[in-house]
């Protein structure tokens, strides 16, 4: 399928609280290098640069990005800052704290809920905002969330955040944090070829409360932050054959064809890449199609 021409507009809308955005966004993760975690090559930073404002004149409008996604040299929050700012008017930057590495790069335990102001208040530094439009929680193996995600809500009260999220949980951490504050998306790792009946259902309950589902690693498969999988299923390749398209553009679809709520954020570095990942919101899997994919992810498991 040819995608120099489609923009973020075929994909859909849906709301984050007040917020409308295109239900294909951008995951900043990969603007850092292929190794985006580690100390591996730093990506071309004009490149980076370039891919963003590319994505905002596709019609990008929601851009998902974190202050520990840096690698040597690289910095998200810092090149969406460069690219866009003075940002654009409806353009909607969501970050996660909770995880948190130190300046060497090496990961550090679970923030403690005081310690989420100063995360909060590193990502306004870094990307020149002194609000965040969505802030999520991501859950760090903790039994409860609330501690932490009470913490979200003085800041939110406060005005340092416009909206809540969570991420990395079950049904019961979303139970959780509705008694505290509204939760307007939830981000689980979730993947065509990834089945797994805790995230189906958080999938099903945010459907029920218009809350917006946010898979990470939909493109990336078991890959996960090491880059795009390139292990396909047959059902994948088929159905990519079958619409000329690339297998990465078939799990993006297939993401877009879990619910209306459902919001895709493929992250690159690579402005090809990221035309075609804007251009599958604009393919249409059939019922067939759908069960098929269906059927090889339940087998899958």
């Amino acid at each position: 399928m040819t995608s120099e021409t489609i923009t973020a507009d075929a994909s859909g809308t849906w709301e984050l609280g007040d917020l409308p955005v295109h239900r294909l966004g951008l995951g900043a993760m990969r603007l850092t290098g292929s190794a985006a975690f580690h100390h591996g090559t730093p990506s071309d930073r004009a490149r980076s640069l370039a891919v963003l404002r590319r994505a905002v004149e596709l019609g990008v409008d929601h851009i998902d990005t974190a202050a520990f996604y840096f690698s040597s040299l690289r910095s998200a929050n810092e090149l969406i800052n460069t690219a866009l700012s003075p940002y654009p008017e409806g353009l909607v930057i969501a970050a996660k704290v909770g995880p948190y590495r130190d300046y060497h790069g090496e990961w550090g335990t679970s923030a403690r809920p005081d310690q989420l102001r100063g995360h909060v208040e590193e990502n306004l530094r870094q990307l020149g905002r002194d609000h965040l439009d969505v802030v999520y929680l991501r859950r760090m193996g903790q039994d409860s969330i609330a501690e932490h995600f009470g913490a979200l809500a003085e800041l939110r009260e406060a005005g340092l955040v416009r909206h809540l999220g969570i991420s990395g949980v079950e049904p019961r951490h979303l139970a959780e944090a509705l008694e505290i504050a509204p939760v307007v998306a939830v981000q689980n790792r979730y993947a065509v070829d990834r089945p797994d009946p805790v995230d189906d259902e958080v999938l099903r309950l945010c459907g029920e409360r218009g809350i917006a589902f946010v898979p990470f690693y939909a493109v990336a498969g078991e890959a996960a932050a090491e880059g795009a999988t390139d292990a396909h299923d047959d059902e994948v390749l088929t159905v990519a054959r079958a619409h000329g398209a690339t297998p990465a553009q078939i799990r993006i679809a297939w993401t877009l064809h879990q619910g209306p709520h459902v919001l895709a954020i493929p992250g690159t570095g690579n402005p090809d890449h990221l035309a075609e990942n804007i251009a599958a919101g604009a393919l249409r899997l059939t019922d067939e199609e759908l069960a098929g994919l269906n059927g090889s992810r339940a087998q899958a498991g």
